[in-house]
Formats: structure tokens, sequence, C-alpha cells
């Protein structure tokens, strides 16, 4: 079942991508549109309920403010705070985000689970990142706010790293580019290296819905199979999009 959130100003909604942490809009305005899309999965069936820590998400925000190295960030202030809430109400004791960058997409995930945001206790919250010096920069910025080691950043193909895990997927966080004409389209072959190891229920957050739906075309049509998963549902709250589909 393929559906769709969005909000009305996701087309004027936009960042400047050197400046990850500017404030775009009121705060009252941000939780409005990120409740009326967990609203929308809840109804879709991918989450529970739509309740999260608010306070949680400001210290988590705060402290990669304070500690981490961004060079850029196409991660708006909304999908930051979307992505912390699907993790919060989730609380998957694994997760993996493909394509980390300097970790922040991955924080906005695993910071749910670690640091200052911390709401619930994961079990393990991995980050991906086949740049070794890209990984060694989000490692060093992880570890600034989360000491336990619960949230970790390698060095490695995503494709490799998820096909040999063995343990269950709570939630998989999609972000990577493939090498040459693959780009955006690798996220498919990413998901059916873990496909097995996601049970019933888990959820699979593909960034780039919308400014890359070209590329994403064959991962779009599999996640949209209702074969393959319950539902699948475009958040549409800027440019940039994420795909949610719930197994």
């Amino acid at each position: 079942m393929a559906l769709e959130f969005r909000a009305p100003d996701w087309n004027t909604y936009h960042m400047d991508y050197g400046k990850p942490h500017r404030q775009l809009e009121p705060p009252e305005k941000e939780i409005a549109v990120v409740d009326a899309a967990l609203n929308a999965l809840r109804e879709a069936g991918a989450l529970p309920q739509t309740s999260y820590d608010h306070a949680k998400l400001l210290a988590m925000r705060a402290a990669v403010q304070e500690h981490f190295e961004i060079p850029w960030t196409a991660i708006t202030p909304r999908m930051q705070r979307f992505l912390y809430a699907v993790n919060a109400i989730k609380q998957p004791a694994v997760m993996v985000a493909a394509g980390c960058f300097c970790g922040n997409t991955f924080i906005s995930n695993a910071g749910a689970g670690v640091g200052p945001g911390a709401c619930y206790t994961a079990r393990q919250l991995v980050g991906v990142e086949i740049k070794p010096e890209e990984a060694a920069r989000a490692e060093r910025n992880v570890r600034r706010i989360d000491p336990t080691g619960v949230a970790r950043v390698v060095a490695d193909d995503a494709v490799h790293f998820v096909a040999e895990l063995r343990e269950p997927i709570g939630i998989l966080y999609l972000d990577a580019d493939g090498t040459g004409k693959r780009g955006k389209g690798v996220y498919l072959d990413i998901l059916q290296a873990g496909y097995k190891r996601m049970p019933k229920g888990s959820l699979v957050l593909a960034h780039n819905s919308v400014n890359s739906a070209a590329q994403l075309k064959e991962y779009l049509s599999f996640v949209r199979d209702p074969v393959q998963f319950h539902a699948s549902i475009n958040v549409i709250m800027d440019g940039e999009g994420l795909e949610v589909s719930v197994r």
C-alpha cells in the first residue's frame, strides 16, 4: 500500500546546507508538521503511537551543535526531529544507518538511544560509511556524546555489512550513494541484502524520496509492493523527502 504525507509548504521550506543548526520556522510549526507526519504513519500501521519527548530531542540537538563537526547537511530541522521521533517511538534494539557522511544523519536516528537524547536502551546502533575518512570523522563526532559505544560508525560497504549482520534489524535507514550511475539506486541492493533479517513491523527509512525519485524508481516499486511491505508512506516535509516502509 503506497501512501503520501505532504506538508503544504514542503517546496518553500528550504535550508542553507552549510548552516545545519539554523532555525527555519517557529518551533510550534516544526512540531505541528512533524506531528502530522507521525500521525500519518500511525494511521498506516507503521507506528503504534505518536508521542515522544520534545525536551530530549532538544537535548540531542544541542549536543550535536556543540560537539559535531558538520561541513554541510541536507537534513533539515523537520527531518531531524522526525527521524529522532520515529526511533524514539519504535525503540529499535538494532538500528543500521547506511551512508553516514559526518554522522549527523546517523545521530538523528541513534540519538534516541544514546547520549543526552536517549529515551530507551538499545543493543546496537551502527552507522556504515564507505569512505574511511568520513567514517572516522563520524565516529569521532559520535564518541563525543556517546561514551558507551552502543552507537558506532564503521567504514564498510553497506551491502556487505548488512548481508553479514546476523541480528534482526528494527530500523534500516538509507542515505548511501552507489558507484557510477547506480547512485541512490544502491538503496535496493542494501535493502535486499538485509530483507530477511527485518521482522514484521520493522521500518525502512529512505532519504531523498523526492529529489532522487528517478534513481529510486526500482527501490520505490519494491517497497510499495504489498507482497514485500505492509505499507509505504512518502513523507514530504521538505524538498528531499523520506520514504517510510513498514514490513
